[in-house]
């Protein structure tokens, strides 16, 4: 993978823009955790077509566990295709686009 944006003063402000607005791991919050971000990752990958420089609602701020485990499942070839495991709440699946979500369950339409 290649470094840029990475290694960009942009990028280093942004990231820093995302973790001081969401300091926590937004998939871990779903799930009711509270654990500290230290990662930042484009919800669309550059790879898939991504602004590589999103506004704020573009990004996650992630812990490094939930920021590995989202990569190997969507950003790499052969992967389960479900960014995160686990239900919030309201007992649905923390992942938008998982496919129990993406078909159109809701609670009031079972």
């Amino acid at each position: 993978m290649a470094d840029w944006p990475y290694n960009t003063a942009a990028w280093q402000r942004l990231r820093k823009a995302k973790l001081s607005a969401t300091p926590m791991c937004e998939p871990c919050s779903d799930l009711g955790r509270v654990v500290a971000a230290r990662h930042v990752d484009h919800i669309r990958s550059i790879a898939t077509g991504g602004d590589a420089f999103p506004p704020l609602d573009g990004l996650m701020s992630m812990c490094p566990a939930c920021h590995s485990i989202k990569t190997n499942a969507v950003d790499r070839p052969g992967g389960s295709g479900i960014r995160f495991k686990g239900v919030g709440f309201d007992g649905l699946p923390i992942d938008p686009d998982h496919p129990f979500v993406s078909e159109g369950y809701t609670p009031s339409n079972p």
